[in-house]
């Protein structure tokens, strides 16, 4: 898969920076030795700002929903809400055919994926939702990466737990690889409080975009004029009922 060296930015200002710098650079050359018209370089340039920027579109994402496990259920902070999230974004991604990948730490020890994180558990290990089997803590595992490799995706919308330890060490391998990254802040968490809050601030300064689940599902929608507008609108609303302990202080 091509590189993308702007994921490699670690700050956001910075990206911005390469992304003007990008758009200037092409414009000024598309008369030049590139032999690109004015259109097609606003084109490229435009394609870039948006990479620049962490646009998601379904076409070019995948949610990867990280060691979501019965083990983990009482000993994570806030794991209801990383549970009701996950679930929320894999409704999310079914209705926009955006692919889930699960991975499961040492399955034996940590127990199967919490079914309740999904609106239809009978998805687990589908075609659509494969589920790989790790020791590794990063997804990022050979079976797991030649997958991801072939769905083609350049953005990675990021769930699971823990934060600090497997989740942070995938999105460091994925920014390694030039690929985007958007973690779900409500999605993701860890036994300790601390270590979550210093691996969402790890995760941002290596390049990561920090989002939410909601700021996730409506940037994928793009508008009102989707066709699955209405039905993703539903999910929020049912998703916005239910407790964000992350909400409260």
């Amino acid at each position: 898969m091509p590189r993308a060296t702007i994921s490699k930015v670690p700050y956001h200002s910075a990206r911005s920076r390469v992304s003007k710098f990008i758009i200037a650079s092409l414009c000024s050359s598309s008369c030049g030795s590139a032999g690109l018209s004015p259109t097609k370089a606003m084109s490229i340039a435009a394609s870039a700002s948006r990479r620049a920027v962490g646009r998601l579109r379904p076409s070019e994402s995948a949610l990867l929903v990280c060691d979501v496990q019965e083990r983990f259920r009482p000993l994570i902070h806030k794991m209801e809400t990383v549970i009701n999230t996950t679930k929320f974004m894999t409704s999310v991604a079914r209705e926009l055919n955006v692919p889930i990948v699960i991975t499961q730490q040492y399955t034996k020890v940590f127990g199967p994926t919490i079914p309740d994180a999904f609106v239809d558990p009978t998805m687990l290990g589908t075609s659509f939702a494969p589920i790989f089997e790790k020791r590794k803590f990063s997804m990022l595992t050979e079976e797991c990466t030649a997958h991801l490799n072939s769905l083609e995706r350049k953005s990675f919308v990021l769930v699971g737990i823990e934060a600090h330890v497997c989740v942070q060490q995938t999105c460091l391998d994925l920014l390694e690889l030039g690929h985007h990254v958007h973690v779900i802040c409500d999605g993701v968490s860890s036994q300790g409080r601390y270590d979550r809050e210093v691996a969402l601030r790890r995760m941002e300064m290596s390049g990561a975009w920090l989002t939410t689940s909601q700021s996730a599902a409506f940037m994928l929608l793009e508008g009102a004029d989707h066709p699955k507008f209405r039905t993703v609108s539903g999910l929020v609303k049912d998703h916005m009922t239910l407790r964000n302990e992350f909400d409260e202080r």
